[in-house]
């Protein structure tokens, strides 16, 4: 009894920083139909700002926050401003985004590996190695704080898009892009704003990421599939789903690690993935396309 809480403890606690790795994504899907392939090396990006800043400043990562956010945001507006306007047109607008971030990811990977070699960072505050044990039980301090200010940022972002007006333009855009613009929503606007979100979003999880596990500027391969298999269950544009879904494989995850081992965790994520396309490619609550 006792492994199985450990095992749905550790679960949760990363489930909730994969939550908020996956709410940026599929932000950006559902407001502009955008598959940001380039998402996770955004996230990287963050991850060595961070480290830069521990190393040169001993900036906590989680002050890094306050720094890699705001920056992102600036940055995922202005790459929005000035790349998909010009594909906004096109027939094949989805197909285009993923061709345009697939090459935004190789540019950013690329940099990286120049900058800072493909040698594996990471890095290490004092509570990285630590943990807080309730009785036989024990969290990982680093995976409990990421988790605690993941689950706190999504509940902002739960509030911006819900109480707030350009929350409220945001959901009409998602739900209805030409309807929002006929009723007066100023949609390249909205969607830029949604693209610097989802970006400050992506920052967050690099700084949290960044004592959490080693990384390297190929490492981003490896986080987008793994942030794909949980939007695809959870359903493409969902906020909701995206966080249930991350949930959910992270336990299985969990799981799969303590019966067989590391090894085979990344499978679960496959695995769910060629399932649910198989079985209900709209996702647990992704809205059916009809013909």
């Amino acid at each position: 009894m006792i492994d199985a809480i450990q095992i749905l403890i550790l679960g949760l606690l990363l489930g909730g920083v994969y939550a908020l790795m996956a709410s940026g994504l599929t932000l950006l899907f559902g407001v502009m139909r955008v598959v940001n392939l380039a998402h996770a090396a955004f996230i990287l990006v963050a991850s060595y700002i961070t480290y830069v800043l521990f190393e040169n400043l001993t900036l906590d990562p989680m002050v890094s926050l306050l720094i890699t956010m705001p920056l992102m945001f600036g940055l995922g507006v202005v790459l929005y401003l000035t790349l998909f306007p010009r594909i906004e047109g096109s027939l094949r607008y989805v197909e285009m985004t993923v061709l345009l971030t697939f090459g935004l990811a190789l540019i950013v990977e690329g940099m990286l590996t120049f900058i800072f070699t493909g040698t594996f960072r990471s890095v290490r505050p004092d509570y990285a190695s630590s943990s807080i044990f309730v009785g036989d039980i024990f969290m990982p301090t680093s995976q409990l704080y990421a988790s605690l200010v993941s689950f706190a940022l999504l509940i902002v972002l739960w509030v911006v898009l819900r109480f707030t007006k350009t929350g409220t333009a945001i959901r009409a855009t998602m739900q209805n892009r030409a309807a929002a613009q006929i009723v007066g929503v100023n949609v390249r606007r909205v969607s830029a704003l949604a693209f610097g979100m989802g970006m400050a979003l992506a920052g967050a999880a690099g700084s949290l990421l960044s004592f959490m596990f080693p990384f390297f500027p190929a490492r981003h391969w490896q986080w987008i599939a793994l942030l794909l298999a949980l939007i695809v269950l959870g359903g493409m544009g969902s906020i909701k789903g995206a966080v249930i879904g991350a949930l959910l494989l992270a336990v299985a995850g969990a799981i799969v690690t303590d019966v067989a081992g590391p090894t085979w965790t990344p499978i679960t994520f496959y695995l769910t993935l060629f399932l649910i396309l198989m079985v209900r490619p709209q996702g647990l609550f992704g809205a059916k396309v009809r013909l």
